[in-house]
């Protein structure tokens, strides 16, 4: 174990997965709590074609995929709310449309390019000191925005007709809340990729949602879920010779299963069932 850490390559990968861990796990209690998680995976692939926008430009992938990823966000809350239908329907649009804009950038280049396919896949050996940096950035920026309006987006989250009576711009933050989810997938991609962010961002909190059922609780489960997927998922596809983001998903799927047969909630079914 010492000699593994004593690796500057592993010593990154380790600080950007807590790191991105613990950021996916916030933001994930957010989005399974208000029923994003379609919207989570939509963002998610929608970042292929700002990636793609970011090679072909020359330009750093991570910038315009933010910009993309947001003007996504923001795309599918407007189509959903003012053109009146539903919000699956609108990220599947999206969906389908980013996803095959990216394809066409492709296209449009000489050859296909390998760090491009590390962004749908995930190369968390591979982070840079600069990625690390700009995790740290826009980790905590998020994270400090989460904190300050922490019992605002609480309120959005059980009861966003009552917040908006009260005074609460429901409306501005639930586009608030797109717009960390989106960030949040940005700096994820380079640890888990594309496809298997969204996966990431749903699957630890969705755990600790199976063993409590107080907010802040759940909320501390699913650091706990992320962050420990990550580090574990990422040791162990070094000892075993496999990709690194889908061990870290399959980790934290197997850790949900556990979780879920664990769940106080399936104790006090049957309990119901018998009344």
């Amino acid at each position: 174990m010492l000699e593994l850490l004593s690796y500057t390559f592993m010593q990154r990968a380790l600080i950007a997965g807590a790191l991105i861990g613990a950021l996916c796990a916030v933001i994930g209690v957010y989005v399974v709590l208000k029923g994003l998680s379609f919207i989570g995976a939509g963002i998610a692939h929608a970042s292929f074609g700002g990636v793609a926008l970011g090679f072909l430009l020359g330009v750093n992938p991570v910038l315009t995929a933010v910009v993309f990823c947001l003007l996504t966000a923001w795309g599918i809350g407007l189509v959903s709310r003012k053109g009146q239908i539903k919000e699956d329907t609108a990220v599947g649009i999206f969906f389908a449309s980013t996803m095959a804009l990216g394809i066409l950038l492709i296209g449009l280049m000489r050859g296909y390019n390998v760090d491009l396919f590390g962004y749908l896949f995930g190369s968390i050996l591979a982070v840079t000191p600069q990625d690390v940096w700009v995790t740290i950035g826009l980790g905590a920026a998020v994270l400090g925005v989460v904190g300050l309006l922490f019992k605002e987006l609480l309120f959005i989250t059980f009861d966003p007709e009552m917040a908006e009576v009260t005074g609460v711009p429901a409306g501005k933050l639930y586009f608030l809340l797109l717009s960390l989810i989106a960030v949040t997938v940005v700096v994820s991609i380079k640890v888990v990729g594309i496809i298997l962010v969204s996966a990431l961002i749903v699957t630890p909190a969705a755990a600790a949602y199976q063993l409590t059922e107080d907010f802040r609780r759940m909320m501390a489960l699913s650091v706990v879920f992320g962050v420990g997927s990550t580090v574990g998922g990422l040791l162990l596809s070094y000892w075993l010779n496999t990709a690194s983001g889908a061990t870290i998903v399959l980790l934290a799927t197997l850790a949900f299963f556990v979780a879920a047969m664990c769940s106080p909630r399936r104790r006090r079914r049957p309990a119901l069932q018998r009344v």
